[in-house]
């Protein structure tokens, strides 16, 4: 399991499973020989897009940013959103002496199957809380909608994954300061609802970017999702969080990257000055 020691705060990386997901669909209206110079893709024009939730441990209570892909999925759901495997998150916290029952808080940054589908699993063919003891945060233009999708979004805002949490949701509106050092920041774009996390410890910061930025290869502000609700969103969210990044040494992580954690840029964006990669190898292997 990958770790950062962030100053008070200690971040792993649990094991979330992997998809292989449609490199067009993932990098949109960016042509494939420009996208895929920066990323591997196989045969089948899929590229690896890992969901391992970040668990954050900070004084004494534990932060889990998003929760996977779940086990929930059919074979046929599996086969059509490439699922390699599938997620390990009670064994990850049990190689660090934890259980499902000391998940504190839990921070959505939106509720898509591949960031929601952990929060929820099947015990005795019922649907039950992974985390039952854990206050689940997620904004409230999100929340309505995952409750009450349009004809494009209820293809992935899964019932399954928010019936049986309901009553631990507890939804903001506007920004939220869940401790002077951990913020969840609205900025729509891929999902209306979307939010980005801001760690900070002295004077150091990480913003973890969500699906804003779903791998590094996504640095370009201009290279957004085709599956982004809202891309113009996206890119000018995108854009004003990596320019004050470069100028503010901010260190970025990501949920769907198979090759960083995190990086850390210079100040023109250019070269990676700070990086932490993936302790497994990709099981993706294609050219780049």
């Amino acid at each position: 399991m990958d770790y950062f020691k962030f100053h008070e705060m200690e971040i792993y990386w649990l094991v979330g499973g992997h998809t292989a997901l449609d490199g067009g669909a993932m990098f949109g209206v960016v042509p494939k020989p420009l996208w895929s110079r920066k990323y591997l893709v196989d045969e089948f024009n899929r590229i690896e897009t890992p969901t391992d939730p970040l668990l954050i441990r900070y004084q004494n209570k534990n932060y889990l940013i998003d929760a996977s892909i779940g086990t929930k999925l059919t074979d046929k759901q599996k086969k059509n959103y490439g699922v390699l495997t599938e997620p390990k998150l009670e064994e990850s916290l049990a190689d660090i002496g934890l259980t499902v029952n000391d998940i504190d808080f839990i921070l959505m940054t939106h509720f898509h199957f591949d960031h929601a589908g952990g929060l929820t699993k099947i015990v005795n063919d019922q649907i039950v809380s992974t985390f039952p003891n854990a206050t689940i945060y997620v904004h409230q233009i999100e929340w309505d909608e995952v409750r009450n999708p349009n004809i494009r979004s209820k293809n992935t805002y899964f019932r399954q994954n928010w019936e049986a949490i309901e009553h631990q949701v507890k939804p903001f509106s506007n920004n939220l300061k869940i401790k002077e050092s951990i913020e969840m920041i609205h900025t729509g774009g891929h999902s209306n609802g979307h939010c980005i996390v801001r760690l900070t410890q002295a004077s150091d910061v990480i913003v973890h970017m969500a699906d804003l930025m779903a791998t590094h290869a996504h640095q370009n502000p201009l290279w957004v999702m085709a599956y982004d609700d809202y891309p113009i969103d996206s890119i000018h969210m995108k854009q004003k969080y990596l320019m004050d990044g470069y100028k503010n040494g901010v260190i970025f992580s990501f949920y769907h990257d198979a090759f960083y954690r995190l990086i850390k840029w210079d100040s023109d964006g250019k070269e990676i000055v700070y990086s932490l990669k993936r302790g497994a190898e990709p099981i993706i292997k294609g050219v780049r």
